[in-house]
């Protein structure tokens, strides 16, 4: 119970924050690709942007781009535009520096067949020259996603190579209000193919009239080191949500989420670090909530936004997330999406682009904001929007934490009242994980065990006795959490989830390894093919 409250200290306030208006929002397509066009029109009418503000650029149909062909073909002809248009201003400053003083343009989205990252030039000395020696690390790092780059496209003579620090880092307002118009925030609907970015942006509307209710999944990676940051990110959303009241389940083991995990009802979904999907995301069956938010961190995470099995972004796409972040090379840690910041002014009610610029330390680097750019997907937090018969329990757990947040003996009383009078196995599940994030095993595992019975789902029921089993295998007691686990093995029939638990023994109790082979010796002018092998024992 300390541990409550001590979040009880926090607080949680669900913003009326303004909407991104749409006349402020520019549209690129590539006027080569008539999907593209046809996709940007799409977007305009669905989200009331003007067709004035909708920009055809004849590009190449690749995702790579060369430095030159992004400065000549895309950079160059967005800077005429905007000029041509009126849409801002450019002064000079005391040092001589062009960049613009007004900007009417404050959100650039970019269509499905605009190259989404610039290629990596090695800089050669001249012949009569010694190579320089590197100022820092990133003084040869000029590869960039082209949205990093072009956030930045009205300030002339910046460096090249390098980040540059994001003015818009950890703000907490409206971008409309910050009065920043050196930078563009830029998103874009972009995916494996043009009817998956067409359901992404009509998922993202949808959504907006009932706002996103559902399960959020956490993968904390364990890697400990440098690598602490990213945990810790990961923690502090874990530790809003329960504050907020959003169901969350949190994998605290070093590996990730093992095979066909039964993610079901994922709305939110954390994780790190695997270089290409895994868990849930290799049931062929797995799909997110409408208008699902997912990330996983990982360096080259939308470096193939074309596949649907390689890295994360494009899989997490195709199993029906409406958004998502990555990048489309090396970051480094401390320079990526702060995943924590992104998740908190989510839940503020901010557009995706503002939250994930919010959540981005430097510009001119490597991130991408996949999915409609205006998508506010916490806009119904407070209870409004469409009801719905899906996201019931998930508004009755809201509602509880909004009526009896600062009493949390009240609090559980009345979410085991209603779970008792409904037999709702949503709720004691709730109850489960609510009481393990207070460390309370003993009373979690009694409600996940009422979990189990009140669930109709097999894998639902499946998922309760994998937070017991995980449990044990938290606290020490390894051979409980395997005896568990091939309980269920044998309680549970074959579903598709169920290789989760087959993927966990073989953790916890990996099989005996084959018996080594020997070779057979050689016998002195006779031949040996038809000698038996000789073996070892195990």
């Amino acid at each position: 119970m300390k541990n409550f409250i001590v979040l009880l200290s926090l607080s949680i306030v669900v913003a009326k924050a303004t909407p991104i208006a749409p006349e402020s929002v520019a549209v690129v397509y590539n006027s080569s690709i008539p999907q593209s066009m046809d996709l940007a029109g799409h977007y305009a009418q669905m989200r009331n942007i003007p067709l004035e503000n909708l920009i055809g650029l004849p590009l190449p149909e690749r995702g790579q781009i060369s430095r030159i062909a992004y400065n000549t073909s895309i950079r160059d002809p967005l800077r005429n535009a905007f000029s041509a248009r009126g849409w801002w201003t450019l002064g000079r400053t005391a040092e001589g520096m062009i960049m613009p003083a007004t900007c009417k343009i404050t959100t650039l989205v970019c269509m499905r067949g605009v190259p989404f990252k610039i290629a990596r030039e090695v800089i050669a000395p001249q012949p009569s020259e010694q190579p320089p020696k590197p100022k820092n690390q990133f003084s040869q790092s000029n590869e960039a996603s082209v949205d990093s780059e072009l956030a930045m496209m009205g300030i002339k003579g910046i460096p090249i190579a390098g980040p540059m620090n994001n003015p818009y880092f950890k703000k907490d307002q409206p971008f409309a209000s910050s009065k920043l118009p050196i930078m563009l925030l830029v998103g874009r609907i972009d995916g494996p193919s043009y009817e998956i970015c067409k359901r992404m942006i009509n998922d993202a509307v949808a959504t907006e009239a009932r706002g996103l209710w559902g399960m959020c999944y956490i993968d904390v990676a364990k890697k400990g080191g440098g690598y602490a940051s990213g945990d810790n990110w990961l923690e502090s959303i874990a530790e809003l949500n329960f504050l907020t009241g959003i169901p969350t389940v949190v994998d605290r083991n070093k590996q990730t989420f093992t095979t066909n995990y039964p993610m079901n009802d994922a709305a939110l979904y954390y994780g790190w670090y695997t270089k290409h999907r895994n868990g849930s995301l290799l049931n062929e069956q797995f799909q997110f909530r409408k208008g699902a938010v997912a990330t996983h961190l990982h360096s080259f995470s939308a470096s193939n936004l074309r596949d649907t099995n390689s890295h994360w972004s494009g899989p997490i796409l195709a199993k029906g997330a409406a958004a998502t972040l990555g990048n489309v090379y090396e970051p480094y840690l401390h320079l990526t999406h702060h995943l924590d910041i992104f998740h908190d002014r989510l839940i503020k009610g901010f557009s995706l682009v503002e939250a994930a610029y919010m959540a981005a330390p430097v510009l001119s680097w490597q991130q991408v904001v996949l999915g409609d750019p205006l998508y506010r997907p916490f806009l119904h937090l407070s209870g409004s929007g469409e009801l719905t018969q899906q996201d019931r329990d998930y508004r009755a757990i809201r509602l509880a934490h909004e009526s009896w947040g600062n009493q949390p003996d009240t609090l559980v009383k009345k979410l085991r009242t209603a779970a008792a009078n409904k037999n709702n196995g949503k709720l004691y599940e709730y109850l489960g994980l609510w009481h393990r994030h207070q460390k309370d095993n003993k009373v979690a595992i009694a409600f996940f065990d009422s979990a189990s019975k009140k669930h109709i789902k097999e894998s639902d029921q499946l998922r309760q006795w994998l937070y017991t089993a995980d449990i044990h295998r938290e606290t020490g007691n390894k051979r409980t959490a395997i005896e568990i686990l091939r309980q269920v093995g044998q309680m549970i029939p074959a579903i598709p989830e169920s290789k989760t638990t087959i993927a966990l023994l073989n953790i916890l109790d990996p099989p005996p390894p084959p018996p080594a082979q020997v070779p057979a010796a050689k016998a002195e002018n006779k031949p040996t093919q038809n000698r038996p092998p000789v073996t070892t024992k195990p």
